[in-house]
């Protein structure tokens, strides 16, 4: 009977987490970029990611657009990557 019920609250919770996590769409600065196939470095680095699912990165904004799993990812994460390959980014904002 107690495993049941340690199964029905795993379950509950787990069902939870998934309920509360949201996709998010961010866009990032990526000003370093100086050449065409800088684009396919920082891709390569963002996809890998946990919750990443999509990512386009344009050389002629100097920007990545990526979309992700806010319960598995954060905008820290991501800017860490594109770090982590030699291309410092920051949280572009609208004006």
């Amino acid at each position: 009977m107690k495993t049941l019920q340690a199964l029905s609250l795993i379950a509950l919770l787990s069902a939870a987490s998934f309920a509360s996590a949201k996709q998010q769409t961010v866009k990032l600065n990526v000003p370093t970029m100086d050449c065409a196939t800088c684009p396919i470095t920082i891709k390569a680095s963002l996809s890998k990611v946990p919750g990443v699912s999509r990512v386009q990165v344009s050389y002629e904004k100097r920007e990545a657009v990526i979309v992700y799993d806010d319960a598995q990812a954060s905008v820290a994460d991501l800017k860490k990557a594109t770090e982590d390959v030699g291309y410092p980014s920051m949280l572009k904002t609208s004006r």
